[in-house]
């Protein structure tokens, strides 16, 4: 692979087998062809954020190095999320079977109608600020210039839970 680059993918499920199908999801990743997983955080479970009215996630953070651009990438993120079963979802921010988001792709910024990069809400999300500072507490968000453990404990008491998954 020539050209990689080092992605933060978070990946959640809270319908079905939730663990199973996020070992799935990770799996697939790494199966692409285009990119490999070298770090994996703990699973978490996770209370579900703006769309309260609905089941515990599983949550978890992988690092992969790709050869994809962003905009490959998410395609073939969705073609996982589609082949895992996921449909268009009819609740923002509501259940899913697989849920995959980019969350960082090396330190770029990238604000298109398809794709944001940061991902938008992810300083705000103890369920993705947890995870990836499992693998790496010392990476600075691009926009906000600030290290991932020092945003997550910016969070506070906040009440979102976050339970280490066992």
């Amino acid at each position: 692979m020539s050209d990689l680059h080092i992605v933060y993918i978070s990946v959640g499920s809270n319908i079905g087998d939730k663990l199973a199908n996020c070992q799935k999801g990770i799996q697939a990743l790494n199966e692409t062809g285009h990119s490999k997983i070298l770090a994996q955080s703990r699973f978490y479970a996770t209370e579900p954020v703006d769309f309260e009215d609905q089941d515990w996630f599983i949550n978890a953070m992988v690092k992969l190095e790709t050869s994809d651009d962003p905009f490959q990438l998410l395609d073939q993120i969705e073609l996982i999320e589609r082949t895992a079963g996921r449909k268009i979802d009819p609740v923002r921010f509501g259940p899913r079977i697989l849920d995959l988001d980019i969350i960082l792709y090396n330190d770029r910024i990238i604000n298109s109608e398809r794709l944001v990069i940061p991902h938008p809400r992810m300083h705000k999300r103890r369920f993705v600020l947890k995870p990836i500072c499992d693998i790496n507490p010392g990476i600075i968000h691009p926009v906000l210039k600030k290290e991932m453990r020092f945003l997550l404990e910016c969070l506070g008491n906040d009440n979102q839970k976050v339970l280490e998954y066992r």
